[in-house]
């Protein structure tokens, strides 16, 4: 897909987690296609791999690197290595999550609570607690961390997924406050209901499902990764450098309602 808008990102570095699917591929290649270098990182290696193979086929520069973002040493290993390979980190889009089990509060297992948290709020720690480091090195850099419409209102079923997307809005927030006279800024994106390999597995493939989705969307439609990526891309954009600590909600209307 062509990007919406052009940036010069010429040689700079843009190191994605969940970037084997969904939004993260699609930032991946926006990043790519506007002239960054592009450390893509997930767990699935397969998928992972073939993001870097789209990269490459477009003419892009991409490398994958399987990564555990709830992983302390692995998260350390995978920017440590972005930088050794690139020389720098300009852009960083923590990205990576899983929605977990559904169930009310009380049904939600204290497995399914570690996890969740674990990957979803503690992985976006971890990525910032080792990039922050080398952007301060070199001067400044801009972060994006992906949390939701489930991180501004409330929604059953979901405890966890909401809990941790809450909690992503809150290290965006701090980090950006600590760091804001340091040439590093820090926002989150909130999506709505995005086509998704998630979507798909809430829906199970049920048509009445999607469609009751796509009801609850002022739009009349759901969104897509490209439109996600567009507003990462603008957000670690110079035209938008008088913006940090800001969750910009990207939902067709969703939580206007």
């Amino acid at each position: 897909m062509t990007p919406l808008t052009s940036y010069n990102m010429k040689d700079k570095v843009a190191f994605i987690t969940g970037a084997a699917n969904g939004i993260g591929r699609a930032a991946a290649m926006a990043f790519a296609q506007n002239g960054a270098h592009v450390m893509a990182i997930d767990t699935n290696t397969d998928a992972g791999t073939l993001t870097v193979a789209k990269i490459q086929e477009a003419g892009g520069s991409a490398h994958f690197l399987k990564c555990d973002v709830s992983n302390s040493a692995d998260v350390k290993y995978a920017v440590t290595k972005t930088v050794s390979i690139y020389g720098q980190l300009n852009y960083a889009f923590n990205n990576a999550g899983i929605e977990g089990a559904q169930a009310m509060t009380p049904d939600c297992s204290e497995e399914n609570w570690d996890k969740v948290i674990s990957v979803n709020l503690k992985g976006v720690w971890l990525c910032m607690k080792y990039q922050i480091p080398h952007m301060l090195k070199q001067g400044g850099g801009t972060i994006v961390n992906c949390s939701s419409i489930a991180g501004i209102v409330g929604f059953s079923g979901i405890t966890a997924y909401v809990a941790s997307k809450h909690g992503v809005i809150g290290l965006t927030k701090t980090a950006a406050l600590e760091y804001a006279k340091n040439n590093i800024r820090v926002n989150a994106i909130c999506p709505g209901v995005i086509q998704t390999p998630m979507i798909e597995r809430f829906t199970h493939g049920e048509a009445q499902l999607r469609s009751q989705l796509v009801s609850g969307e002022p739009i009349g439609r759901i969104g897509q990764p490209e439109e996600v990526a567009a507003a990462t891309l603008w957000l670690c954009s110079d035209q938008s450098s008088f913006i940090t600590g800001h969750p910009l909600v990207i939902d067709g209307g969703w939580i206007a309602q």
